[in-house]
């Protein structure tokens, strides 16, 4: 997804610098080059050796080794750099790129390249809240900087207030996000459902099946990683909601179903990875009903059939989740539906069943091409899916 790409990641003399490593981590397993540039600040902090080992690369603390390769004389990282981090961003540093100081590699490397540059500040509250530090917030943003955070919450100086830096998830998400403006899904309008409805029995009960969401964000963030416009219609989930997406929270088959055709109105692709119930109550009890009686009978009536309902020049991608006959359902559901695309897996298998990290699902198209993908990461099968996705999208000539 991100071969070929590369981060410059600045690090700033903030207590938290050692955050930045699990950044520097995190964006090496994606497969990103990261080339790390810390400020002397930094090195009080941290040690260069930990990014060092975890990217792989030489880390860059003096802009005057003239024998790195980055060296003051060529500016390599700026013109190598797809985007530029600076996290942590402490006030002192905020306020050089802001007032367009290069007296450092960091401060240099900002200011020379043409990349898009992400800044995460991390600093005491009161530095964070005084007027000259917003000011150059201010103006970091009309020029384009992406800031990222703070977080409200404790302080190393033992205080609780707005400085902690950003999570870890938020600040990758931007990165991810901003890399994949210019990618093959690039301003296509996305929608994904996901979760699993909850339809009321009465004002505690409901009645949920075991999803866990897992594939619809794996399904959401990858189509965010590859540029599109994404609208992630979700049912309750304990998952946090993917940076960079707009999340419509529903509960019901019926709320699902409204916010669905809602949002596929204008969309591309709609990804329908929700487990949607089949069957609601006839009616809701008014508060809470009794155990009283030895049995309790629920009439059921079916749900709306959401996919089907979708109409209009929009791709449709489904999903089953089978337990025999995996196949042969998948194709029927496929033509009923009157699907482009569908994604099949065996509930009954334990790496791949609900609230799993890993699945293991067939795809069929329209032809009838029967396509069975490996054990892989949700993420991973969710590029799978949107490979797919994106040949539909631009059809080759006859």
């Amino acid at each position: 997804m991100f071969e070929g790409k590369n981060v410059v990641l600045g690090v700033t003399g903030s207590i938290s610098a050692y955050k930045a490593v699990d950044i520097a981590s995190k964006l090496t397993q994606k497969g990103l080059a990261v080339d790390v540039v810390m400020t002397k600040a930094a090195m009080e902090f941290v040690t260069p050796l930990s990014f060092r080992s975890v990217t792989h690369r030489p880390v860059v603390t003096d802009m005057w080794e003239l024998s790195s390769e980055f060296s003051v004389e060529h500016v390599a990282l700026a013109e190598r750099a797809d985007v530029v981090v600076v996290a942590p961003a402490t006030a002192n540093t905020i306020a050089k790129l802001a007032t367009g100081l290069a007296d450092e590699m960091l401060s240099c490397t900002v200011l020379a390249t043409k990349s898009p540059v992400i800044v995460a500040p991390a600093m005491d509250a009161g530095m964070y809240g005084n007027a000259v530090t917003q000011e150059n917030l201010a103006r970091l943003r009309s020029r384009g900087f992406i800031i990222v955070g703070p977080a409200h919450g404790r302080l190393a100086s033992g205080l609780v207030g707005m400085g902690r830096l950003a999570e870890t998830d938020e600040i990758l998400g931007t990165i991810f996000q901003v890399l994949g403006r210019k990618d093959d899904l690039a301003d296509k309008q996305i929608v994904v459902s996901a979760g699993g409805t909850r339809e009321p029995i009465d004002a505690v009960r409901y009645i949920g099946n075991r999803s866990s969401g897992k594939m619809g964000y794996a399904v959401a963030e990858a189509a965010r990683d590859r540029g599109a416009i994404v609208t992630l219609v979700t049912s309750v989930t304990e998952i946090p909601p993917p940076v960079g997406v707009e999340v419509m929270p529903v509960e019901t088959a019926l709320e699902m179903r409204d916010a669905v055709l809602k949002a596929s109105a204008a969309a591309d692709v709609l990804i329908m990875a929700a487990a949607v119930a089949d069957y609601h109550p006839a009616r809701v009890a008014e508060g809470k009903i009794k155990r009283e009686s030895e049995t309790l009978t629920l009439d059921l009536v079916k749900t709306a059939d959401i996919l089907s309902e979708v109409k209009g020049d929009i791709i449709k991608v489904g999903f089953a989740a089978e337990s025999e006959d995996l196949i042969a359902r998948a194709t029927d559901k496929l033509a009923k539906k009157n699907l482009d695309l569908i994604a099949v897996n065996d509930i009954t298998a334990e790496d791949s069943g609900f609230g799993t990290d890993t699945n293991r699902v067939t795809l069929i198209d329209r032809e009838g091409k029967v396509e069975p993908l490996p054990l892989m990461d949700k993420y991973e099968v969710a590029h799978k899916i949107l490979d797919k996705v994106v040949a539909l999208l631009s059809p080759s000539p006859d």
